[in-house]
């Protein structure tokens, strides 16, 4: 059947016309919502952070409303790019349809910023009759037309015929990033998918000869210039590698995260000396690095942070608590945040250093003196171990002040949150692949009532949406990671595509739970740490409240001046 003759779709040089023109409106949407949302949320001419507390359904109603605005601008621009490389197929014009269609359906009748919390234009001061003036022809056309049986089957039916590639539907990357990602499948594939759920169900360390492998790959010198040992490439790559890596298992998908932020932290806020002496060790994997920021009862809110550093003599003297250390049993550093200045509040007294510490092993997790520490058992998320630590008058050389500054610390750190959230985002695609791929296999093999689950239409939609979901996530990270690579400020994109990506994830790893029915619920099969797996992603690197009240506040700042 043609793209144009299948019942109720739109052809595809209607839909360009008609997705153009929607996005072009919702602009204009968005732009009015953030208008009656300052309102809200001004006082004395600026925007007030109580006010923005106390409104924060409507603040973090419209980071969704923006995100889901960006996400179509990003499909459209998807399917304009595949059209003009002659690589747009009937797959992915149907998930153009039907991301459309639901998108603007939820636009216009409620976003779920989760299961429970459903935001409506009301909540942003836009009345019904106004609403209704936003609703053109073609988003009217869009809504009714690409969320049909008809497409909802065919996308399924279509996916079935790529199961076991790497994504359904072209993702629309060039040949490098497609080399990589088959590279980063075979190992994947070979090495990780057969052990991931052992190592989940016993809690053991991912084994030290994958790591070296991933080494060997250069995973962990991915975005480290090769003048550094690293090779060179920007963040569109580590968004392929993360993501192949996260949809055999989180934890080895994870593995890369701690090496680009410790990275990214001495590329950015080190010395000449610090960037010689260390990138070439993290390339090259011969030092595992760890982040230590997070404090008891501090969580997102660094700047109450009370980890304390004094200097005596040559050397710098920690004392405090640590919490939801990931993988320091095994780091050889810790990009470690602690307060320098006790006389100066907030985050202006905050200083990074990168603190060398012996391995440990789990009879003796840390064997440096002033440094104790305990397991954190968690529910998924496993494969390198989270931790507390208490540190009292650990050591660190003067040498490791980040950049010989003090006070610097929390600048420092946010020039890597962009390239965190965008790995983080690309991580729950990894792991949304991860519940799709599950979800189908038992869809197609599990016999009811006389044939496969894949044969009810609510079994073949959830399986539809999880696709047309996966690749509008997918688009607004690689576009993310493209507005990184060429120098552009893209805490905006970076927050949206993390925002998005967690909660696609979940709902992936939920509705693939739901198709395995009881068996979901047994801890022998797989879907089941997927879906601990996924629960992580709106909580870490921001949660998802966090994220939305940071992305409210720029668009505040932004948008909707008039």
């Amino acid at each position: 059947m043609s793209t144009a003759a299948m019942k109720g779709a739109v052809s595809p040089e209607s839909l360009a016309e008609r997705t153009e023109a929607a996005v072009a409106t919702l602009d204009r949407l968005l732009d009015l919502a953030a208008q009656r949302v300052r309102v809200r949320v001004s006082k004395d001419g600026g925007i007030s952070s109580q006010k923005m507390e106390e409104e924060q359904r409507a603040t973090h109603g419209l980071a969704w409303l923006a995100t889901y605005v960006e996400s179509l601008r990003q499909l459209d621009a998807y399917a304009r790019r595949l059209k003009a490389q002659d690589r747009y197929g009937v797959l992915e014009d149907r998930i153009v349809q039907l991301g459309f269609s639901e998108y603007l359906a939820q636009i216009f009748g409620g976003i779920a910023m989760n299961q429970g919390e459903t935001v409506r234009p009301a909540d942003l001061g836009i009345g019904r009759e106004e609403l209704q003036t936003f609703r053109t022809a073609d988003i009217e056309t869009l809504i009714e037309a690409g969320n049909s049986p008809e497409i909802r089957s065919e996308i399924t039916r279509l996916i079935r015929a790529q199961a076991g590639h790497s994504t359904f539907g072209d993702p629309g990357l060039d040949e490098t990033m497609e080399q990589i990602r088959n590279e980063m499948r075979r190992f994947a594939e070979d090495t990780v998918v057969p052990n991931a759920h052992e190592w989940h169900l016993k809690n053991e360390y991912i084994p030290l000869d994958v790591i070296n492998q991933m080494s060997e790959l250069g995973v962990f010198g991915l975005t480290i210039p090769e003048e550094y040992g690293g090779l060179g490439l920007g963040k569109e790559a580590m968004c392929v590698v993360s993501e192949e890596l996260s949809r055999a298992y989180i934890g080895v998908g994870s593995l890369g995260t701690r090496s680009e932020i410790a990275a990214e932290l001495i590329l950015c806020g080190g010395t000449d000396e610090q960037k010689q002496h260390w990138l070439p060790k993290i390339a090259s994997g011969e030092v595992l690095p760890t982040a230590v920021f997070t404090e008891p009862n501090t969580g997102s809110d660094l700047a109450s942070l009370k980890t304390r550093a004094v200097r005596e003599g040559d050397a710098w003297k920690i004392s405090g608590n640590k919490t939801w250390i990931t993988h320091p049993v095994r780091a050889d550093i810790m990009t470690l945040l602690a307060r320098t200045n006790p006389q100066e509040s907030g985050y202006k007294g905050l200083s990074m250093f990168i603190a060398e510490k012996p391995r440990g092993t789990d009879e003796d997790p840390f064997p440096a003196e002033g440094m104790s520490g305990g397991e954190i058992e968690v529910l998924g998320y496993r494969g390198m171990k989270e931790y507390e630590i208490a540190f009292d008058g650990f050591e660190v050389g003067q040498e490791n002040l980040l950049g010989q500054v003090e006070g610097e610390g929390f600048k420092q750190l946010m020039q890597t949150f962009e390239g965190a959230r965008i790995q983080t985002a690309a991580r729950a695609l990894g792991v949304a692949q991860s519940a799709l791929d599950l979800g189908l296999r038992y869809a197609e093999e599990r016999i009811q009532f006389g044939k496969s689950l894949i044969s009810f239409p609510r079994v073949s939609d959830k399986l539809a949406m999880m696709t047309a979901e996966l690749m509008i996530a997918r688009q607004l990270t690689y576009f993310s990671s493209w507005q990184k690579d060429s120098g552009k400020r893209c805490d905006l994109e970076a927050g949206m595509a993390k925002l998005l990506g967690a909660r696609v994830a979940w709902a992936a790893a939920d509705n693939a739970l739901q198709i395995h029915g009881g068996n979901g619920f047994a801890l022998e099969y797989a879907i089941s740490r997927v879906l601990c797996d996924a629960r992580i992603l709106n909580i870490f690197e921001g949660a998802a409240e966090i994220q939305a009240q940071v992305i409210a506040r720029r668009l505040l700042e932004t948008r909707g001046n008039a």
